[in-house]
């Protein structure tokens, strides 16, 4: 095997291996550094000599045989430097975890220590990404656009916080893993969001992290499969990203939900973030939790996405989905949503009361003001509604949104 294949064979195993190794590295040493460097050594090592010899017949038990000796020895190196590393070598355990409350997954209890609550969020999406997602510093420092010595160094100090404070290499125990995991939960869905509308930059859409969020998503469902809020979680993701492929112009513009092109969405994502939620509405129906925040937003994606044309769309079983979220999450943005959704029932006039209502707390947010400049616009008030687009237009750090509604504007009468 030469050439591409053997690259795509290493990219392949990197994708379903890294988080593995490192995760069971940092178990068995007690130490994220050494998880993470050892098994970068040994994709480096793959990379150096599988073009030459070939790809071995196993290639995730070539690449853990070879992490664990890298990782042995780094600990013997360190040990004949510094005497307190010399109690190192006897923390090497090489039998399977213990079962640690509902999980026994090494890469779990990662991710619940990459997203400790002691831990600042953004260090938490830092740590996510390059342990459990294997991206590069350089890659994480690209995508939220600042300099990579200054991600390597936040990444350094969240793993030293992790150490100072000694954080347990383990996920919490079944009583409190509900609280926990809505940490996790947030850190996913964060990714996602950031690459889905990039807040800042010239990209609009950052594959690199929407695909991530996704794999992180998979992960959990597979580690997680009872858990309702999981399982919503990655319903959302697929039925918001299917529409990926009609969301940005050929020019570079926001294509908004009711212009899009219907026949370009990814159908076997909806199939798939569909079948996520019929699973879940079946769970419920028969004794289950309660949907939380991330199945009804995921309901409300599929309510949008099932509709066969934007004039189809079931706006009043969106307002009442909108009216249970708000139940759970009382928070501005939702409340926005669905006042947006309640102007398509009961009319601009309506929406826009409710919108206004939300001014004080809203008003360095673009998309409070570009939902009263559309409203305006509706209402034949072109004057306040070229004002308000205005300002969103200020405040949006996307360029196709700013492309978008600089093309409303233009289009307002007078």
């Amino acid at each position: 095997m030469t050439g591409p294949t053997v690259e795509q064979a290493i990219t392949r195993v990197h994708r379903e291996e890294w988080a593995r190794l490192v995760a069971g590295l940092a178990r068995r040493f007690g130490d994220l550094d050494v998880g993470e460097e050892a098994t970068a050594e040994a994709f480096a090592a793959a990379a150096e000599r599988w073009p030459r010899e070939g790809v071995p017949p196993s290639p995730g038990g070539w690449l853990a045989t070879t992490a664990t000796r890298r990782a042995i020895d780094r600990l013997r190196r360190e040990s004949q430097r510094d005497a307190k590393h010399r109690a190192a070598r006897i923390v090497y355990d090489d039998t399977p975890p213990e079962p640690t409350g509902p999980v026994e997954d090494d890469r779990l209890r990662l991710l619940f220590t990459c997203c400790h609550p002691a831990l600042a969020m953004e260090a938490r999406v830092a740590l996510t990404l390059r342990l459990l997602g294997g991206l590069t510093v350089a890659e994480i420092a690209r995508a939220f656009l600042v300099q990579e010595t200054t991600m390597a160094r936040r990444i350094t100090r969240a793993k030293a916080k992790i150490k100072a404070a000694r954080i347990p290499y383990r996920v919490p125990s079944t009583g409190d893993i509900r609280e926990r995991l809505a940490g996790v939960l947030a850190v996913v869905y964060l990714v996602f969001n950031e690459g889905y509308l990039a807040s800042e930059g010239d990209a609009p859409v950052r594959v690199d992290l929407t695909d991530e969020a996704i794999r992180l998503g998979r992960l959990l469902r597979a580690l997680l499969p009872d858990s309702g809020e999981v399982a919503g979680l990655l319903a959302l993701m697929l039925l918001t990203d299917a529409r990926r492929p009609a969301r940005v112009s050929r020019t570079g513009e926001l294509v908004t939900l009711d212009e899009q092109d219907r026949g370009a969405w990814d159908r076997a994502l909806i199939a798939e973030g569909n079948a996520l939620m019929r699973e879940r509405i079946e769970a419920v129906a028969t004794g289950g939790d309660p949907p939380g925040r991330y199945q009804l937003q995921a309901a409300i994606n599929s309510v949008h996405t099932n509709a066969p044309s934007a004039r189809d769309t079931d706006w009043s079983t969106i307002v009442a989905l909108y009216g249970r979220l708000v139940l759970l999450d009382p928070s501005p943005i939702v409340r926005l949503n669905r006042a947006v959704a309640v102007a398509e029932v009961d009319g601009p006039g309506v929406g826009l009361a409710e919108v206004d209502r939300l001014a004080e707390v809203l008003d360095g947010y673009h998309a409070f003001h570009a939902a009263r400049a559309d409203l305006l616009r509706r209402l034949g008030r072109s004057g306040e509604s070229r004002a308000a687009y205005d300002r969103a237009i200020g405040l949006a750090g996307n360029p196709a949104e700013r492309a978008y509604l600089t093309r409303r504007r233009d289009q307002l009468a007078g």
